[in-house]
């Protein structure tokens, strides 16, 4: 009787432990998934073209040039 109580409750703690992870996993890939939505949605393409100019990534010409095709 005893042995077979020690398996129960060892099978219990392995099934809680599995859905604690489980639960961990799914809210960190959650909170990933709506930053990097976030980050996508507030930005604008100006935005993202004076960021690069800013960056050095491009240059004046260059970012004059797109931003009268985007204005």
């Amino acid at each position: 009787m005893h042995g077979m109580y020690h398996f129960w409750s060892m099978g219990w703690s392995w099934i809680i432990g599995l859905a604690i992870l489980v639960a961990v996993i799914w809210f960190i890939a959650k909170s990933a998934s709506q930053n990097n939505r976030s980050v996508r949605t507030d930005k604008s393409a100006l935005d993202i073209l004076k960021e690069r100019y800013a960056r050095g990534e491009i240059g004046k010409e260059e970012f004059e040039e797109k931003k009268k095709d985007l204005l």
